[in-house]
């Protein structure tokens, strides 16, 4: 941005008051930019452009969740979800536009990847929910931001990186890293890399308690960082005092939710400093897998709750708008969403 309105012939400074009109007070035409002078707005509007993200399509579900619907320039479409919590709202961002991981109970991941996401993309998915909960008038503000939702983030790592800097600006998005979370299927490298840089917690995506029930539900991942060496990788993660690696667990009905898999978890996991985060699976069309009974799900805690895991079992919202974990399927034009 200083590099950009150096060319212009502007100080240095400019750059932090558009900086904080674009993130701070999402304005999005140099026109409004009040502080400015009126050549200076003139000469932004002539070279450059304010382009958000197109609303698609909405779509609110019965527990209050709402997912977007985003189509982005040139020929890609995202889907993020805005999830209400007791006194604030949590954000499922996306980084990629589908995604290359093909894991076998994700609709993302069999939709296979268009491209990256650019910086503004990632952060433009905030101004929309933000406008949103302006507009419908809510008592409560997004506090807590998960990278959770299209697409692998460690695959776009540089990006990634340069969101998460841009997200703690206090002119700007000024999130707290406390609030922010990263999920990754476990790449490398990024993992040590994401963790030395402080900017989010990291949560991983597990789903198998073995390599080759990890290789049927995650091929790509499983194949490319093999569980004994992504175990490996973890006991080196940097944690910050109190802080704890989140194992990202999706319960699959006779597939990885007997006792005999509890009990191999509770051991896989022994030498990390983790919890687990349980989830029922959300089942999709076509996919053939389904939810464990809500009897052999809380079985499957009770196993690690017992040997002091700390292990909680996540309540799904969306499901009844596809917005829960595993559903998230950004169509283009012509899309049901509404």
């Amino acid at each position: 941005m200083e590099d950009f309105l150096a060319r212009l012939g502007e100080p240095p400074f400019r750059a932090r008051q558009v900086w904080q009109w674009l993130w701070q007070k999402a304005v999005a035409t140099p026109a409004e930019m009040t502080n400015l002078s009126k050549e200076l707005r003139a000469r932004l509007d002539q070279t450059s452009t304010i382009r958000l993200p197109r609303v698609a399509g909405r779509q609110e579900s019965s527990d209050g969740t709402v997912k977007f619907l985003l189509t982005l320039a040139p020929n890609a479409s995202i889907e993020t979800v805005l999830i209400p919590e007791k006194d604030h709202y949590t954000q499922c961002l996306s980084t990629q536009a589908g995604c290359a991981m093909a894991c076998a109970f994700c609709r993302t991941g069999q939709m296979g990847l268009t491209r990256n996401l650019i910086h503004g993309e990632i952060l433009a998915q905030i101004l929309i929910a933000r406008a949103h909960l302006a507009e419908t008038n809510s008592p409560f503000r997004l506090r807590n931001l998960v990278f959770m939702g299209m697409g692998e983030p460690l695959m776009n790592y540089d990006t990634l990186v340069t969101a998460l800097e841009s997200l703690h600006h206090p002119q700007g998005l000024d999130f707290s890293s406390r609030r922010i979370t990263v999920s990754t299927a476990g790449i490398s490298p990024g993992i040590l890399e994401f963790g030395r840089t402080g900017l989010g917690s990291l949560a991983v995506s597990l789903h198998a308690p073995n390599q080759p029930l990890r290789e049927q539900l995650m091929p790509k991942a499983a194949k490319a960082l093999p569980l004994d060496k992504l175990l490996q990788l973890l006991k080196r993660y940097p944690l910050k005092p109190r802080e704890s690696i989140t194992f990202e667990y999706i319960l699959l009905a006779g597939v990885n939710d007997s006792d005999h898999h509890a009990r191999d978890l509770v051991r896989l996991l022994s030498h990390v400093k983790g919890k687990i985060n349980l989830i029922a699976y959300n089942e999709s069309p076509g996919l053939p897998y389904h939810a464990p009974t809500p009897e052999r799900t809380l079985a499957f805690q009770r196993i690690l709750l017992d040997k002091g895991v700390v292990a909680t079992l996540r309540k799904s919202k969306g499901r009844d708008i596809s917005a829960a974990c595993g559903q998230l399927a950004a169509t283009r034009e012509g899309s049901a969403l509404s």
